[in-house]
């Protein structure tokens, strides 16, 4: 079985070091083809070239439209025979173009419980909501705003007193947990052909 990951990062890459962690502890059978930034600045891409992992910098502001940038986003994972996509903090939306040449086959993890709080700054919706809980959400890409299936949650209790910002690095603890599981189980289930 294929389990070559294509990772794309735009900021500091924290889940990516977890998901490269993960496999080198072997708690993640799979390995990593590529990590692709839209930044050269992306912090991200020093885990990556320290774990010996190939990194490419493809520069969106390159190409006149969303649908250029995304096809030559797929040429390159394809080019790799990537089985699975992951976002760790790509900070894109990805167009028809990107999501149907991997159907089914690209994760992203948000920090908040889907369906609730989609899209920027989930952590003060959260706040403003008044909720007593928010966590973390590993889940398919389709077409719609962090809405494709739900692969894995955790919940993390808000706290009184919570900032946007003591609630986001609570999350991203869990979430260092989380996506190296959630993309374990994915491909099982690819191998087991659900």
């Amino acid at each position: 079985m294929n389990r070559a990951l294509g990772v794309l990062i735009s900021g500091r890459g924290s889940n990516l070091k977890a998901i490269i962690d993960a496999i080198r502890r072997r708690e993640l059978d799979a390995r990593i083809a590529v990590v692709i930034s839209n930044r050269a600045d992306a912090a991200g891409l020093d885990h990556a070239i320290v774990a010996g992992i190939e990194t490419l910098v493809i520069n969106h502001k390159a190409y006149a439209t969303r649908e250029e940038y995304d096809r030559a986003l797929v040429y390159e994972l394809r080019k790799r025979d990537v089985a699975l996509v992951c976002l760790a903090g790509f900070m894109r939306l990805l167009s028809p173009v990107f999501v149907d040449a991997f159907p089914n086959r690209i994760l992203n993890i948000h920090p908040s419980l889907l369906p609730k709080y989609p899209g920027l700054h989930p952590q003060q919706q959260a706040l403003d909501d008044g909720a007593a809980e928010s966590g973390a959400t590993v889940h398919f890409v389709n077409k719609d705003l962090d809405a494709g299936p739900i692969v894995l949650q955790q919940s993390v209790p808000v706290r009184p007193g919570d900032t946007a910002d003591s609630l986001a690095e609570r999350i991203l603890e869990i979430e260092h947990e989380l996506y190296p599981r959630a993309i374990q189980q994915t491909l099982a289930n690819f191998e087991a052909g659900r």
